[in-house]
């Protein structure tokens, strides 16, 4: 059964959504609304999806509001979505504050709906090609730099960018968090630019990340160290890196590569070439969604992942 759908905030991001939405077979795309009348008309006009004059108009006219609106404005289009009885789709990060997370949450629970935060980059495909190799990673290290855009410096790095890697951490490390100290420079904007944070995990863990938006060139990379196994995932380019290790064979082949530890330990190092099918990120975590609702089962993504991470995100902030 197609969903009938409807989008809050017609923005640079906004509008790719009512293209895939308008694409999905899972979805039938009602229209969309935004406070700039002239913004509203003016997509109305060059895309041809139908433009809502009131947000309560769209959301009475639908079944799923994929809410794409400025953080600041997230919670009050959800409760009001929510409170008429539809599903949410929340960009990321989720909230402002943990708190209206946590009330989002639970709403959505009381009125028996579904839920998803739009973090992304658990449908990238190198990401999915890997996430099964990824088993009790000790030691993370991940690289999110960006090249100066004024959109989105409304808020610090770390909601802006950091916070992709913040959950695809906490979806690998089944750990609860220990310890977390950070730091951040505002450079250009009234907000920190640029931050590098470490979180420790109650395990052992221990996660770098460093987040960038003032960087000469794009770099979107996470390393995995774990016993017998070192995985990179390049978010970017869409390519990964799976070297492992096992127990030498007794007699190794004139091409095995052989490490001898300090104890007369020998291990024979191989790699592995995942297979990446590549796909639309978004589309896939709009249509997974639209899956969770007609399945009646959990979402890839929950409410509890975006307020985990958005929690996060706040520890690292008040560590500036």
């Amino acid at each position: 059964m197609k969903l009938k759908a409807g989008v809050l905030g017609a923005g640079h991001l906004g509008k790719i959504h009512l293209k895939l939405l308008q694409q999905s077979e899972k979805y039938e795309l009602i229209g969309f609304y935004d406070p700039d009348q002239s913004n509203g008309e003016k997509v109305e006009f060059e895309l041809g999806h139908t433009y809502f004059n009131s947000l309560e108009a769209l959301i009475d006219a639908v079944d799923v509001i994929d809410i794409v609106t400025p953080t600041l404005s997230h919670y009050n289009c959800a409760i009001k979505a929510i409170t008429k009885g539809k599903h949410v789709f929340i960009e990321k990060p989720v909230t402002n504050t943990v708190e209206e997370a946590e009330h989002i949450r639970l709403l959505v629970s009381e009125n028996n709906l579904r839920g998803q935060v739009g973090h992304v980059e658990r449908f990238n495909p190198a990401f999915i090609a890997v996430k099964d190799d990824i088993q009790a990673p000790m030691f993370i290290e991940t690289h999110r730099l960006a090249e100066f855009n004024p959109r989105g410096t409304d808020v610090p790095v770390v909601l802006d960018l950091m916070i992709h890697d913040i959950d695809i951490i906490l979806s690998v490390v089944k750990s609860p968090v220990k310890n977390i100290t950070a730091s951040g420079v505002s450079v250009i904007s009234e907000t920190p630019d640029i931050a590098n944070a470490r979180i420790e995990f109650e395990n052992g863990c221990v996660a770098n990340l460093t987040a960038s938006r003032i960087s000469l060139k794009n770099m979107r990379k996470s390393r995995f160290f774990q016993k017998d196994a070192y995985i990179s995932v390049d978010f970017l380019e869409k390519k990964v890196e799976v070297v492992k290790m096992k127990n030498a064979p007794e007699v190794p082949g004139d091409f095995d590569m052989i490490l001898q530890n300090a104890e007369g330990l020998k291990k024979q190092i191989y790699f592995e070439n995942p297979e990446i099918s590549l796909n639309n990120a978004i589309l896939e975590e709009l249509e997974s969604f639209a899956n969770a609702i007609n399945t009646n089962s959990k979402p890839v993504v929950t409410l509890r992942d975006g307020t985990d991470a958005l929690r996060v995100a706040h520890q690292i902030i008040d560590c500036f």
